[in-house]
């Protein structure tokens, strides 16, 4: 099992979103992006990292992207 860093995750995830081809313009468009290269990592490293421990990470990267967009306020009702 290789030694990944979650730092190391979050970088990849920056550069591989932002090099796709045909950036999006709108922030709904932008986070799909996210989303997309997400999952990608998810699903070929989650093997790399405790249980969990990968899935949690993503997902908090991912929201907090949906709120530099503005695609959720904070602090987001719908989670209190």
């Amino acid at each position: 099992m290789p030694h990944r860093s979650l730092a190391e995750v979050g970088a990849r995830l920056e550069e591989a979103a932002a090099l796709l081809p045909d950036p999006p313009t709108d922030p709904e468009g932008i986070f799909d992006r996210y989303e997309q290269v997400a999952i990608a990592i998810l699903d070929s490293e989650h093997t790399d990292f405790v249980p969990g421990e990968l899935e949690e990470y993503l997902n908090v990267r991912l929201y907090l992207r949906r709120l530099e967009l503005g695609l959720i306020e904070f602090p987001d009702r719908d989670h209190q």
